[in-house]
């Protein structure tokens, strides 16, 4: 069984208003992000990590069609709490468990279809781009002190798959070490484990800032 968590319990400080409820081609962020798990055959079930404010609209989209949504519930103050909280909620079959940012919208059901995959065999994957830009590093005046190698240099982005003891494992020691971690892949990588990409050649932006919905929008346009 394959399991989805949905992290969507943000702030949203940097966006000024709820960005997972921003219109994104008619449509909340949230509820396109929670569309692509619906409409994925790999896909059993989808834990949604919410915020208060959110859970009674998660649950009427849940009702109009949203079917394999098996739980909502509340996140934590940072994200490792609202992830470790989804773990503790799977259902008992899970075996392979997928955690995606409920920001990311315009992820496409065949690459969370081949992290799935990915994952049933390195029991670790993560959706990641190549990085292709100049990278430079700069001191706290903003003055630029050094170039950093892009060589095998990777973005990481969402979904990222795991074999579920894995990740279970992983998170508990997280919670036991007092770590801050942003992803799953930090995670994992505390355990000593590898972790491997799964290159993703459509456009699979986070909505943080306003101007992003509008660069979506082209996307999908």
């Amino acid at each position: 069984m394959t399991s989805a968590i949905i992290v969507a319990a943000g702030s949203s400080r940097r966006m000024g208003f709820n960005k997972l409820l921003a219109t994104l081609c008619g449509e909340p962020v949230l509820r396109r992000s929670l569309g692509a798990f619906q409409k994925c055959a790999a896909i059993d079930e989808i834990i949604v990590v919410t915020s208060e404010a959110l859970r009674m609209e998660v649950e009427v989209w849940r009702m109009g069609g949203l079917d394999k949504i098996t739980q909502i519930i509340a996140g934590g103050a940072e994200r490792h709490f609202s992830v470790h909280a989804g773990l503790q909620a799977l259902n008992p079959a899970c075996d392979i468990v997928a955690v995606h940012d409920g920001a990311r919208p315009l992820i496409s059901v065949s690459q969370i279809t081949r992290c799935i995959e990915a994952a049933r065999t390195q029991s670790a994957v993560a959706c990641a781009r190549p990085m292709t830009e100049t990278l430079k590093r700069c001191d706290g005046d903003g003055r630029i002190t050094d170039s950093i190698d892009r060589a095998n240099a990777w973005i990481m982005e969402t979904p990222q798959v795991f074999q579920r003891d894995l990740l279970v494992r992983a998170y508990e020691a997280v919670i036991r070490d007092s770590l801050l971690v942003t992803d799953e892949v930090s995670a994992v990588q505390h355990l000593g484990a590898p972790v491997f990409v799964v290159e993703n050649t459509e456009p699979n932006p986070k909505i943080t800032f306003p101007a992003d919905i509008l660069l979506a929008q082209r996307f999908v346009d």
